[in-house]
């Protein structure tokens, strides 16, 4: 198969996966599709370029194990998740396994055009990820102790009510440190927030 940069498209969901196809093509993206990660790794048994675009809950493979296997054999590879049973630990688990973004169903088609060819940008672009690590942090260090508090323990993939109690405020606090770290951060979705923390490295209180 040819090693030429696309997007890979991987859901078990047959509707799904021609919307997304129609939807890269007519954007004048090259995409594929594919019914299972299993099939899509069987598919490209060499380099693989470009951008993956994977359900999360699949029978067989997950697109969570689908990320695990990609960040050992294809490091560079960028991945975005689509699921429709998001949450917070979800999100958080995603990214920390390597996927670039998260993004629930359903979600705007121009958002995921934009997060994708971001990704295709990046492709060869090394040292595009240092820079973008960079400003992350920059972002973080800018953040007071109590918003890099509440930061951490987001990313961690706990409640509101269990930060609220941790650090002995109240669930509503929190969720205005939440709004105000969406703002500071310059995240336009939560998945935003918790890739640039992941990014920025550590968050010590």
């Amino acid at each position: 198969m040819s090693a030429e940069p696309a997007i890979h498209v991987i859901d078990d969901d047959e509707a799904m996966r021609d919307s997304l196809e129609f939807l890269f093509q007519s954007a004048d993206l090259p995409a594929r599709s594919y019914e299972s990660a299993a099939i899509f790794l069987e598919s490209n048994p060499g380099a693989i370029t470009g951008c993956v675009v994977t359900d999360v809950r699949m029978p067989g493979m997950s697109g969570l194990d689908l990320v695990r296997e990609l960040a050992g054999r294809a490091p560079g590879l960028e991945v975005v998740v689509i699921t429709g049973h998001g949450d917070v630990p979800l999100a958080v688990e995603a990214m920390k396994a390597g996927a670039r973004d998260f993004l629930e169903k359903p979600f705007d088609d121009e958002r995921l055009l934009a997060i994708v060819r971001a990704a295709l940008e990046q492709h060869d672009a090394k040292d595009s990820l240092t820079e973008e690590q960079a400003a992350a942090r920059a972002k973080v260090d800018r953040l007071s102790q109590r918003e890099r508090q509440v930061l951490k323990r987001l990313v961690d993939g706990q409640l509101n009510k269990t930060i609220a109690w941790d650090l002995g405020i109240s669930p509503r606090t929190v969720e205005v440190y939440r709004a105000k770290l969406m703002v500071k951060m310059q995240a336009s979705a939560f998945a935003d927030l918790v890739r640039m923390a992941l990014m920025a490295g550590d968050l010590e209180d």
